[in-house]
């Protein structure tokens, strides 16, 4: 008997309460199973973070910038910070410099294994979901221990950071990455080389080189496709241009090799880890400009005591100078951008975020086309989305 098979057109909605589609909804409209087109519907989770800029004093936008990508908050904490120092014109000193990039580092750790994590649950890869945060809980650890806070860190201020590093600190580091780099092992053995999630993602949303410049990719997603590009390398800032590290690229674009470069960028993120701990110099952790401002009594208790340091009367709502300033930074998910304007008044008069996830919405909607709606999520894991940050 004959079938007669008849394409079938139509539209869906997935999310914005879909289990894979996060805080956004993805309007997706098929030919059979085959996505002619994509709409990434976002805003769910808008904070207006770059209008409320505008009613904040500085210091108060501290937790604020951090909470659109709260999983990335040192990043998004250092690149709000160096554009302020910009035009306050401070100078950092070097052990901030380099605790500083320890933070950083942390941070992309852990930003790589939830990332992780969420790709294989839409994989239906319940262990790898459950081991992405599992091992992440090591990293947001250390980060708890080293800025007393466990979310948005707000650990980097004006001039230089809050807390110094302490032996108890260095240890955790040490046993942190002996254990991650055996669970690498693990995870290459039950995750990255198991054959159902290479048929899930290789050649699954291949983005060439040439597309990924032409649509704007960043981080990871970038270099999975060929292309060399990493602000930490081509315009160092914190002590990045005082450390051996390499930048992992692929040349495949496909979903597989995004997933390749991140577990590449945790070993290379682990050997800055250890060059910083055996090479921090001593030091101050905060500008002479601020640190003399402290009153002598919260010295002696504060760093002297704990090694912390409390904020002097100046952050309470200090003017710039007219001005303004660019900062770039290379957050987890790739290049993050700040543009911050001066009017000499106590908050900025304009605040502009270009966050990595934003790039990725036209990233995204231009890989689903032609691809096959099972694979949706898959692409989607594999970019790292992260919507709030997107929303910002």
């Amino acid at each position: 008997m004959e079938v007669d098979i008849v394409p079938v057109e139509g539209e869906l909605n997935v999310g914005p309460q879909h289990p894979g589609s996060g805080h956004m909804r993805i309007y997706v409209k098929l030919n059979g199973d085959i996505i002619v087109d994509a709409d990434l519907d976002v805003g769910y989770v808008h904070r207006s973070v770059e209008k409320l800029s505008e009613v904040r004093n500085y210091m108060h936008l501290i937790p604020l910038v951090e909470r659109p990508a709260i999983l990335d908050s040192i990043h998004m904490n250092l690149g709000y910070i160096m554009a302020v120092e910009k035009i306050l014109g401070v100078d950092v000193p070097e052990r901030a410099q380099y605790l500083r990039t320890l933070a950083a580092e942390i941070n992309r750790i852990a930003s790589h294994l939830y990332g992780t994590g969420i790709l294989a649950i839409f994989l239906g890869h319940s262990t790898g979901f459950m081991w992405g945060f599992g091992d992440r809980e090591v990293w947001v650890e250390i980060l708890q221990a080293l800025t007393g806070a466990r979310v948005t860190n707000s650990y980097i201020i004006p001039g230089g950071v809050r807390r110094d590093l302490t032996p108890a600190i260095k240890e955790m580091i040490e046993k942190a990455i002996a254990y991650q780099r055996k669970k690498v092992q693990d995870w290459y053995k039950i995750f990255v080389k198991n054959p159902n999630i290479r048929d899930r993602l290789e050649n699954v949303g291949v983005m060439t080189r040439e597309n990924a410049i032409k649509w704007g990719a960043v981080g990871p997603n970038l270099r999975a496709s060929g292309v060399y590009y990493d602000v930490r390398k081509i315009e160092p800032y914190a002590a990045y241009d005082k450390v051996d590290f390499e930048i992992p690229v692929y040349k495949e674009g496909d979903a597989y090799a995004r997933l390749l470069v991140r577990f590449e960028e945790i070993e290379q993120s682990m050997r800055i880890l250890e060059q910083v701990i055996k090479n921090i110099p001593e030091g101050n952790i905060l500008s002479d400009r601020f640190f003399k401002q402290i009153p002598p009594t919260r010295l002696k208790k504060w760093w002297e005591g704990q090694r912390r340091v409390v904020f002097p009367g100046y952050y309470a709502s200090f003017r710039p100078p007219r001005g303004e300033a660019i900062s770039r930074v290379e957050a987890a998910r790739g290049e993050l951008v700040y543009y911050v304007v001066s009017d000499g008044s106590p908050h900025p008069y304009r605040l502009r975020m270009i966050t990595p996830s934003y790039r990725l919405i036209y990233v995204f909607k231009e890989l689903a086309k032609g691809a096959r709606y099972a694979d949706l999520v898959a692409i989607y894991g594999s970019l790292d989305y992260f919507p709030p940050e997107a929303d910002r």
